[in-house]
């Protein structure tokens, strides 16, 4: 740290993307990225729009907004994209929150929350997780703050029904209820339609896990067209030019080709039920996810254990070291093949321990 750096910012701990290690081949099961490749389609309009980078890109995206504003049946006034979803997460703290406008978000959830607190100087409070890591909706009605609640959560996997969201967002009306739905596509409920009766409420998605565009950094928000405005707002005061040219076009591919992504889905669910079944099997706890990863724990390896084991061999996966979680890992749910070489080298190492 050096001598000019911000005395605002200097008790600030930054968040901890997944590793990414360099020094060898690995199966790669720690970031929730998919295993499947984008379609050709995607890969020919980012190549075709690169022929163009000398030109800045259009800064409200129109053919984009109005091609997803369909995709999600709302208009395309109520829609906000942004370079992946943290961004429209950290313009919503930006917006809606301040010293006078706190915010509430789960003890265990993503990792970027209180970042986003901490950098724009928001008050914050952590609500602990049941028992069994779910979230009780109670928790969050008549709460008297904003909220941000990622569905499916993570590291757990675990979610809310759509009714428990709108019983969040009707108990709240003077505050803003953030839904994050990175994850949504993989079997949960999505809170999208709810938009249109609850001006207070902004739900956020990423292409990153769904539709195989991690590297593509596309995110955007869904909520009423005043806090859409609000939003674009900050991001005109910012960074307008958000999306590039490339990612635009790719994502605009994207799009044309939902159902490829949307099969790909239910496939990494049906694989999700296959490693889920196969580690119970061995022994573990395997909490119930509608997402693309499983939060498990085994009583004959612990957590780190696990994880400095398997990376050994070379299969990656997420350890957490926060007191309640740090017995548990989060794993990527990647191919059938890349699912079964993490599943003989868990028995390997079970085996060792014996």
């Amino acid at each position: 740290m050096s001598n000019f750096f911000s005395e605002k910012y200097k008790g600030l701990t930054p968040y901890a993307p997944g590793e990414q290690p360099q020094d060898m081949q690995y199966v790669k099961l720690n970031t929730n990225e998919s295993p499947f490749p984008p379609c050709e389609a995607v890969a020919k309009a980012a190549e075709g729009a690169a022929k163009k980078l000398q030109l800045y890109p259009d800064p409200d995206c129109k053919t984009l907004t109005r091609a997803l504003a369909e995709r999600y049946d709302v208009a395309p006034e109520n829609i906000i994209l942004t370079n992946g979803s943290d961004e429209v997460l950290n313009f919503a703290f930006m917006a809606f929150c301040d010293a006078d406008h706190p915010i509430t978000f789960p003890d265990i959830s993503y990792g970027f929350y209180p970042v986003f607190a901490e950098i724009n100087r928001v008050p914050f409070q952590a609500i602990p997780l049941r028992e069994d890591f779910s979230i009780d909706p109670a928790d969050y009605t008549n709460v008297g703050c904003n909220v941000v609640i990622a569905n499916p959560n993570a590291p757990t996997g675990l979610a809310l029904r759509a009714e428990q969201i709108e019983q969040i967002a009707v108990t709240n009306p003077d505050h803003v209820v953030i839904i994050d739905e990175a994850y949504v596509d993989f079997g949960a409920e999505s809170a999208v339609l709810l938009t249109k009766n609850y001006p207070n409420l902004l739900v956020t998605q990423t292409f990153s896990k769904s539709r195989s565009f991690a590297g593509g950094r596309l995110g955007f928000g869904i909520a009423d067209k005043a806090l859409i405005a609000d939003l674009n707002t900050v991001k005109y005061s910012t960074n307008p030019y958000n999306i590039n040219r490339m990612t635009n076009e790719a994502a605009l591919a994207v799009l044309q080709n939902d159902d490829f992504y949307m099969q790909n889905c239910n496939i990494i669910q049906k694989n999700r039920a296959y490693l889920s079944d196969a580690l119970q099997g061995l022994g573990f706890t395997v909490l119930p996810s509608l997402s693309n990863f499983i939060f498990v724990k085994s009583d004959r390896i612990g957590g780190e254990a696990l994880y400095l084991g398997l990376k050994k061999r070379g299969v990656l996966v997420r350890h957490f070291t926060a007191e309640r979680i740090k017995d548990y890992n989060r794993i990527t749910i990647g191919s059938r093949e890349q699912l079964d070489i993490l599943l003989r080298e868990i028995k390997q190492l079970l085996e060792e321990t014996i």
